[in-house]
């Protein structure tokens, strides 16, 4: 394989953002350990083993099918938008790609059945409903504006942290729903706000996201409500005791969370003042989980 096309594989896989999966697995783990539950490390293994593949299925899937319906080319990309490009400048990949997104979602299948072997079907709903997100993200979801809303959230939050705290610990309690709320909240909305700067150029190949369908006073309306309700989320586990009080310390990463909110009333036509307000809300959704996670830990 020639290194340019090496280097588009790995291009499309959106390495940067990968780290937001590992952040959600934590506090599936965080969830589990503040439940009692005895951790088996071969199993937090493979649950990021199997997390991590679908996040890379579904970039290299949706790299592949902008490439191919000719959105990329039109995108004007940001540091966290407008995906990475590379199939633009190495056409001769796109097959490739592709490969590599039905490998890792072959993956994340596989860990998936060996849970289901090992500790019974409840881990089969989660499952499931992940691999119908990652197939239909960008072909179909992305036509229906709350679906779309939606999906990434439900995919990191109650997905992804409910399903690492099912295996660990075998059932589903409060503590593991309020937890998986918070990142579901943060991740549509970091998708939500990356979505601005390719309004026109996703209406052009006939998308109909939150962006295009409502325009972005109402979705800057309904990110500021996704961030109220992820600290509503936090507020009401402490006061009924299904989070520790140390889980307050997570308000602190929404912070940059609501200066992107204004930013994105302030600068939501302007992609080039908007893309600092980007980077926050990027903290916000990677940074909120971690801390709720060593809450957990550590109380």
């Amino acid at each position: 394989m020639q290194p340019t096309k090496t280097r588009t594989l790995l291009s499309s896989t959106r390495p940067p953002f990968l780290v937001l999966t590992p952040a959600c697995v934590l506090l599936g783990i965080a969830t589990a350990y503040f439940a009692g539950s005895a951790l088996n490390i071969i199993d937090i293994c493979l649950l990021l083993i199997g997390a991590l593949s679908a996040h890379i299925s579904v970039n290299s899937l949706n790299e592949y099918h902008d490439f191919i319906s000719g959105l990329d080319a039109k995108t004007v990309r940001t540091p966290f938008s407008g995906g990475s490009g590379a199939l633009v400048t190495q056409p001769s990949a796109a097959t490739a790609v592709r490969t590599l997104g039905y490998f890792f979602l072959a993956i994340t299948m596989s860990t998936g059945l060996y849970f289901a072997y090992q500790h019974g079907s409840m881990i089969l709903p989660f499952g499931l409903l992940g691999i119908v997100i990652i197939l239909t993200y960008t072909p179909v979801l992305n036509h229906y504006p709350v679906l779309c809303l939606l999906a990434p959230g439900i995919g990191f939050g109650p997905l992804m942290v409910g399903g690492t705290h099912v295996i660990l610990s075998g059932n589903y309690n409060e503590t593991a729903i309020l937890a998986s709320l918070v990142p579901m909240f943060l991740v549509s909305n970091l998708l939500l706000l990356n979505q601005y700067p390719d309004i026109e150029a996703d209406k052009s190949v006939g998308r109909k996201h939150f962006p295009i369908a409502y325009g972005v006073k109402r979705s800057t309306q309904m990110y500021g409500l996704f961030v109220l309700l992820a600290a509503a989320t936090l507020i009401a586990g402490v006061l009924i005791q299904a989070l520790p009080v140390f889980s307050l310390a997570a308000l602190l990463p929404l912070i940059p969370a609501a200066a992107a909110y204004i930013g994105a009333r302030n600068h939501a036509n302007n992609i080039e003042a908007l893309t600092p307000f980007l980077a926050m809300n990027v903290i916000a959704a990677i940074v909120t989980p971690i801390i709720l996670s060593l809450a957990l830990i550590f109380s």
